[in-house]
């Protein structure tokens, strides 16, 4: 890939879509990943920038089963 291409990847200001799971503190250094539609707890971390890690892969994993890429 060329660095000319990344002109056409979508940014964070273009791309509105709604998150399917938000990260939720759970006690002291503990954190939740929440599915916002049903509630359910997806999976924790004892660190923040690891728990939103895990956020952002599973919304990968549900926008590449939407695209058809799985």
């Amino acid at each position: 890939m060329q660095v000319t291409d990344l002109d056409h990847l979508p940014t964070s200001s273009n791309n509105h879509q709604t998150p399917h799971f938000q990260v939720v503190p759970a006690g002291i250094a503990f954190f939740h990943i929440k599915e916002i539609s049903t509630g359910r707890v997806r999976g924790f971390r004892g660190n923040h920038n690891e728990a939103c890690a895990l956020a952002r892969s599973l919304e990968s994993k549900i926008e590449l089963r939407a695209s058809a890429c799985l």
